[in-house]
Parts: structure tokens; sequence; C-alpha cells
């Protein structure tokens, strides 16, 4: 037996969804990417969706429509997937990153605040986990600042803060599409925003700067005419991974429902088990449950994590502070450190969650965690 910490779910209807693009006129760019937008943009209560190859690609393009250039500052979280961090490198500007807050293992509010400079543009916060940062605080320092705020919502598709769906409460939202997540296209991903001129400039990022749109022309010399508006890339999405995304679109009310009925178990089996640390909710959020970490205390974490594998339970750690990577300490970073991100990673390990896990798989994981941890 072995089971992962996160899978996709694929069915028939899925399937047929793909096989009606593969039999039609259009495989890359056609009308299935729009009606995918449409379905997210509906779906997060948000005016404009800009889909891309993948998770990174909208976060590459969302700090470019932020104007992120040299000599600029991000503030993001060091408790990331390093895309959280790499896309303001790849406009060339500078990662800044401010501890979490110890209780939800999100960005915290007061740290950013402390890290803001002269030269700070934005701030990335990432909804670790699927839990919603403290949207209300970090958009008030914002707007004291003058800052752009990109939320990272890679685990957050169908979470919500104060009864709002994750997708418009900022300048922009980006999802990611990866087969772990609450839907898939494969690979893919996606903006999110409710300002027009973000959304132009996003659509132009993700087609080489090119358009064939006679609104955004200088001239329009024919049918067959187009313009290059800007340096961009090749970030397309195909309408086959966005057939499969529609029909996963249908299936996400109920991925959310059998991802919080594993998390209300597994915090009902450990929230008495001695030398576990179950996940705290905030007050006022509504959890998606992309990953379910739990902090081993008091035990050495590689040895369960190590026995875990062994007897077959997939778990993984997320994440390695992103500083700590050999690429960030050479390059300026050696001196970084964030407190509460260290002392949790070295504790937290990610179970099990995925909406075709069993009961009985997850008993098993269960008892085998319970096992490991006791030694």
């Amino acid at each position: 037996m072995y089971i992962p910490y996160g899978r996709q779910s694929v069915n028939d209807n899925d399937i047929q969804a793909v096989t009606e693009v593969l039999k039609s006129d259009f495989l890359t760019t056609g009308p299935k990417v729009a009606e995918f937008e449409y379905c997210v943009a509906k779906y997060t209560n948000t005016r404009y969706a800009v889909a891309v190859s993948n998770g990174t690609a909208a976060l590459h393009a969302a700090c470019f429509a932020a104007g992120i250039g040299p000599g600029d500052e991000v503030i993001t979280t060091p408790i990331t997937f390093a895309a959280s961090a790499n896309c303001v490198l790849y406009c060339g500007g500078t990662p800044v990153f401010a501890d979490i807050n110890p209780k939800t293992y999100n960005i915290s509010p007061e740290a950013i605040e402390e890290k803001i400079t002269s030269r700070t543009k934005a701030v990335i916060p990432v909804h670790f986990t699927g839990q919603a940062c403290e949207m209300d605080e970090i958009r008030r320092i914002a707007k004291r600042y003058g800052l752009i705020v990109i939320e990272d919502g890679a685990h957050a598709l169908g979470a919500e803060y104060k009864g709002d769906k994750i997708g418009g409460l900022s300048e922009m939202t980006t999802f990611s599409f990866h087969p772990v997540k609450h839907i898939t296209t494969g690979e893919g991903g996606m903006i999110l925003t409710n300002d027009e001129e973000l959304y132009k400039k996003l659509s132009l990022f993700r087609t080489h700067g090119i358009t064939r749109n006679p609104d955004f022309m200088t001239e329009n010399q024919g049918d067959w005419y187009y313009e290059q508006l800007d340096l961009g890339y090749n970030y397309r999405i195909s309408d086959i991974q966005c057939a499969l995304g529609i029909s996963q679109m249908q299936r996400l009310p109920e991925f959310l429902k059998k991802r919080r009925k594993i998390a209300a178990v597994y915090n009902k089996a450990f929230r008495d088990t001695e030398g576990i640390l179950i996940p705290e909710q905030a007050e006022g959020t509504l959890n998606s449950w992309h990953l379910y970490v739990i902090q081993v205390i008091g035990g050495d974490r590689k040895e369960v994590f190590d026995r875990l594998r062994r007897q077959g339970v997939g778990v993984n750690v997320h994440y390695i502070p992103v500083y700590k990577h050999p690429y960030y300490q050479k390059n300026g970073y050696s001196q970084v450190y964030c407190k509460n991100a260290e002392e949790i990673y070295g504790r937290m390990i990610s179970l099990p969650i995925y909406p075709d896990l069993t009961e009985e798989e997850q008993e098993y994981v269960i008892e085998r965690v319970k096992e490991a941890v006791r030694g």
C-alpha cells in the first residue's frame, strides 16, 4: 500500500470533456479557454480571469502587470513554494521575506510592516494550506504605504475570507491547477483581477505581447494583421487543458466537501494526541484544505517522517523556507532569519489529503502517525 499526500481525481466525465476537444477544431487556444476563465471568474465573483500555462506563469504575469522591476522590493512569506519569490526575480525585483504567524503559518501583517522600505512596491501573501491570510490588515498596510497586493492562492481555490471567496479581494490573485490542487488541468494557472488595465496587461503578457484586438492596436491593416505591443511570453494554455478544467469546476463543491471532512477527521483524531500539534484555524476563514499539516512536538521529525514513508504513508514537508535554498543562500540571503518559519519548518509534516482518500486509508494513516510519534 502507498498513500500519496495528494492526488488528482479524474472521472469519466472529465475524460469525455477532453475527448470532445480532441475531436474538435481547437487543441491549443480556442473557445474552451474563455469558457474556463468565465467559470472561475464567476465562481470567485471576479470580473476578469486570464488562464495561463501554470501557476508560476500566473505569478510571473502578475508581477509584470504590477510593474515590478529592478530596484523594487516585494515582501512575501518564506513558507511557500519557491515560485512565490522567484516570480519577483524574473522581473528583476528583490524578494524580501517576512516571518509567519506561528498559529496560522501565514505571513504576519506585523512582520510585513517591519520589512517595508522606500523601495517596497508589492506584497505577495500566500494562503498556505488553503487558510486565508489576514487580508483586512494586509490591505490596510498596503493602502497606507501605496503597495500592490498579489495574493498567491495556489492552495486556496474555494477558500473564504469573511464570507468572500479568495479571488477578488486584491489587485490580483493567482491560482494553480497542478494535479495535487483542488482542481486540475494537468498543468495550468490563472490570474484573477477586477482591474481592466491589469487584465489587458496580463492578456498580452501570456501571448508574446501580441494582440489582434483592434481596440488595443495602433492601426489595423486587415483581418490578417496583428501587433506586438510589449515583450511577453508564450504562457498560453490549451483547449485540451481547459476542457478538463471546466469539467473539474463542476466537481469543485464535492472536492471541497471531501477535503473538509478529511480535515475534520484528522482534527478529531489528533487533537488530544501527545506529540502532535494540529493546525489552528483563524476566525472568519473557511479553509479549502489543500494541505493538512501537523507539527511533531518533542520528537524527531525526520524519524517520524522516514518511518511513515517506510509504511507506505506518502507524507511530505511543506515547505523548506525559500531563503534556505542554495540559490538564495549564494545570492544575498545567507543572513536572513525568520524565527517562527524556521522553528515550525523543523516540526512540519504534511499528511495525505485528497478527495479520493478512503475512510480505510485515512484510518491507516492515523494509526501509523500515532505509532510513529510514540516511537
